[in-house]
């Protein structure tokens, strides 16, 4: 079979509401590239008198080369310029040059000189063009000063008017007024300048997305570290933007030539076998199965063409291949990074770049711009993924998508809501479930929170964590699901999943994951959440863990709480930022009866503190509020709020309130109650509480000793749950009571042989 791309030499074509001229360079032997090479900046400064209408530029040769707005402006400038002086002739006339020289070869030299000027420089090089006319206009001023003859100077002032006239426009344009600074000592011929000016965006042919591949030439790099095997990250802060420049280089852009012909190839064979809808409903096995046929057919191809592969080169070309056909593109990588919490992807399309949060660096601009022809796809794979619809009827969709090394929550927005096309957001779930030694180390919660938080979840209390967006709520929900006891059965119900229950299945939870029609959704073949929340009273006693308290589902869910789950925990998350915000929202939004908000027990606000430049966000528990039951109407009036833990900003710490010292919680008295070393025993209560959060400091500070972040994972995190319940029964057993010193002590020796035994694999 004899592959061949069939491309117009010169295209305008309509991306993202803007006109973008294409140019096809594949039979031309050099890059086309308007920075270093004369004749390509005046084959696109022609292109675009002809085109004037164009706002992007692209070359097309293997890879796409294409240049912004903003830098097709510039030249766009430039063919004004010369339409205007070249094409009505104002600058060429003989006549306008004036007739009265008293010299036709004075005459000729001046039209060789302008035409030189407008006919080569110009479109060849404008920077020489200007520098030229300003030496030119010199010189004739000094001729015109010594001149005598009364003809001679009228043609000479004419002439050197038409050159002011040129100079002047030139003056105006955004080129010059950008390189203003370097035209003192500008050589013609050196295109060093223009590499200031234009730098375009380099991909593939087998690409959409638009990616700068050079790093921004004013900025200090921050980080640089490696996504994988072959991604490599850069964070820059450049002078003249708040937001720092998230700068990524794919593997797509190390392969040689050879390579990029072999995947177009290879793209346009695949393409022919389009996914049916029904294979995108396991899209884990369909990627398998298009990698293993991507395998097969670059292999096949790279012998036609007399190239030898290794496996791992194979392996490469064909992931890139996949990611560009079924996947996700670019965004793969981008989630890939664990360093990376939120992408924000704006419409109009094809013009605005990717947002994104960095776990480091907070709010960044990525240097990727996805097309139309992305937006386009991804929007059908999500319907398809989701198998929720996503049209002018229904403009919102939110699902999750699980990549091989990711996965994310997905909100989607269209027309008409959007008037633009689409917009995107990407939530990154962490791949394997946060804990509350990860929270400690990174300042969210204090050591005495985590213990005392271990001990209600222990105590089956019913918990809601609270927060704005991006406050952290599910992350903290998921670390508070690790310290439910295995033994336990879980049942989650969400509309988008989010909880990590297949990563909670694979360390050994009998977990149940329900997944519920979206709030946003009307009808369709979910099942409602309030239904979805009935039925799991009826699966058997079970901790119930709902992703996120929206809609009617809430009075379903604290229906649960009051009866059916009461046995076990109860958890979810819920939009608001202050304990009372809670009962607002569930009382006169939820339209929840007062009564039945009382089965809360424990509210958690989480939320993100600015520093004081206001450039950064930490994530921080604020408060640990416990719901008391002897109230009738305002929580807060009738003292049904009582606060057992305040975050102090002097101390960037989550600290104990008097209450909780002084033994003044009931809930945590209820836990006691039920327990016979602490019925009526608060310094009981008080010292496992402490016990427990000093094991988890101890966590933390093993890691950092020792250098071995593993021991802050949720795989040993739970072993030292285990532990820690196993040791403490045997503490009882041989001296009858919970012995906080003698139970510490020995889970520390038990943390030191497990550290020991890490450090000898």
């Amino acid at each position: 079979m004899v592959y061949t791309k069939e491309l117009k030499l010169v295209e305008l074509l309509t991306e993202g509401g803007e006109e973008v001229l294409k140019l096809n360079y594949e039979s031309v032997s050099f890059i086309p590239s308007i920075e270093d090479n004369p004749l390509v900046m005046m084959d696109a400064i022609d292109k675009l008198l002809e085109n004037p209408s164009a706002a992007r530029i692209v070359f097309s040769q293997r890879r796409n080369y294409g240049y912004t707005y903003d830098q097709t402006k510039m030249l766009v400038e430039i063919a004004n310029i010369y339409a205007y002086f070249i094409k009505s002739r104002r600058a060429t006339s003989l006549q306008n040059l004036g007739l009265q020289s008293d010299s036709p070869e004075t005459l000729g030299q001046r039209l060789s000189a302008i035409q030189y000027i407008m006919f080569t420089l110009l479109k060849q090089d404008p920077l020489a063009a200007y520098a030229e006319l300003k030496r030119t206009i010199r010189r004739e001023t000094i001729t015109l000063k010594v001149t005598v003859e009364q003809n001679t100077k009228d043609s000479l002032s004419v002439f050197i008017k038409i050159l002011a006239d040129i100079l002047l426009q030139l003056d105006k344009t955004i080129l010059i007024s950008q390189a203003r600074e370097y035209i003192a000592g500008y050589t013609p011929g050196d295109r060093e300048v223009y590499k200031l000016l234009f730098r375009p965006t380099i991909t593939p042919d087998f690409m959409y997305t638009k990616i700068a591949a050079s790093p921004p030439l004013d900025g200090e790099q921050l980080e640089i570290y490696r996504v994988g095997q072959n991604t490599d990250v850069t964070i820059y802060r450049t002078p003249t933007e708040i937001k720092n420049t998230y700068h990524i280089n794919p593997p797509e852009f190390k392969m040689s030539e050879d390579k990029f012909d072999l995947i177009d190839l290879a793209k346009k064979v695949l393409s022919e076998h389009q996914p049916r809808a029904e294979e995108f409903l396991d899209p884990t096995k369909m990627r398998s199965t298009f990698t293993n046929i991507g395998k097969d057919l670059l292999r096949e191809l790279s012998e036609q063409k007399g190239m030898f592969l290794s496996p791992e080169e194979i392996a490469e070309m064909a992931e890139i291949l996949v990611r560009h056909t079924i996947g996700f593109g670019i965004i793969e990588l981008l989630l890939e990074d664990e360093k990376v919490q939120d992408l924000t992807i704006n419409s109009p399309m094809g013009e605005v770049p990717i947002f994104l949060l960095h776990e480091e660096h907070n709010e960044c601009t990525t240097n990727i711009t996805p097309s139309s022809a992305d937006f386009e796809s991804w929007a059908t794979k999500f319907r398809l993924i989701s198998g929720r619809p996503l049209d002018e009827a229904n403009p919102i969709l939110d699902t999750e998508i699980i990549l091989p090394k990711s996965r994310s929550r997905l909100s989607v927005i269209g027309k008409p809501l959007n008037p633009y096309g689409y917009g995107m957001s990407f939530r990154r779930h962490r791949d394997v479930p946060w804990t509350l030694p990860l929270f400690i180390k990174n300042g969210m919660i204090s050591s005495l929170g985590a213990g005392l938080l271990s001990f209600t979840i222990d105590g089956a209390r019913a918990h809601l964590i609270a927060g704005t967006r991006s406050s952290g709520k599910t992350s903290f929900l998921s670390s508070l699901l690790l310290e439910i006891m295995r033994k336990y059965r879980v049942l989650t119900i969400e509309d988008t999943l989010e909880l990590p229950s297949d990563a909670m299945r694979k360390l050994g939870y009998n977990i149940q994951p329900l997944k519920v029609r979206s709030a946003l959704v009307k009808g369709g073949s979910e099942v409602p959440a309030d239904e979805g929340i009935r039925t799991s009273l009826r699966l058997g006693d079970s901790a119930l863990i709902i992703g996120e308290v929206r809609s009617t589902e809430a009075i379903a869910l604290f229906e649960a709480m009051r009866i059916g789950a009461s046995a076990n925990v109860v958890a979810g998350t819920i939009h608001a930022d202050s304990p009372y915000g809670v009962f607002d929202r569930i009382a006169n939004d939820l339209k929840v009866p007062k009564t039945s908000f009382k089965a809360t027990d424990i509210i958690i606000i989480c939320n993100p503190i600015r520093t004081a430049d206001g450039l950064k966000k930490v994530r921080r528990v604020l408060e640990i509020t416990e719901v008391r039951k002897e109230w009738e109407e305002d929580p807060v009036a009738e003292r049904g709020f009582v606060d057992l833990m305040k975050y102090n900003a002097k101390t960037d710490k989550l600290e104990p309130t008097p209450e909780l010292i002084n033994g003044e919680s009931e809930i945590l008295k209820n836990i006691g109650a039920n327990v016979r070393e602490w019925v009526g025993n608060w310094d009981g209560i008080w010292d496992n509480i402490v016990l427990r959060g000093e094991l988890k400091q101890m966590i933390v500070d093993y890691s950092t000793k020792t250098k071995m972040p593993q021991l802050l994972e949720a795989e040993f995190c739970l072993q030292g749950n285990d532990m820690f319940h196993r040791i403490s029964e045997t503490v009882h057993n041989e001296v009858g009571s919970l012995d906080s010193k003698r139970i510490k002590v020995d889970w520390e020796e038990w943390l030191k042989k497990e550290i020991r035994k890490k450090q000898l694999v």
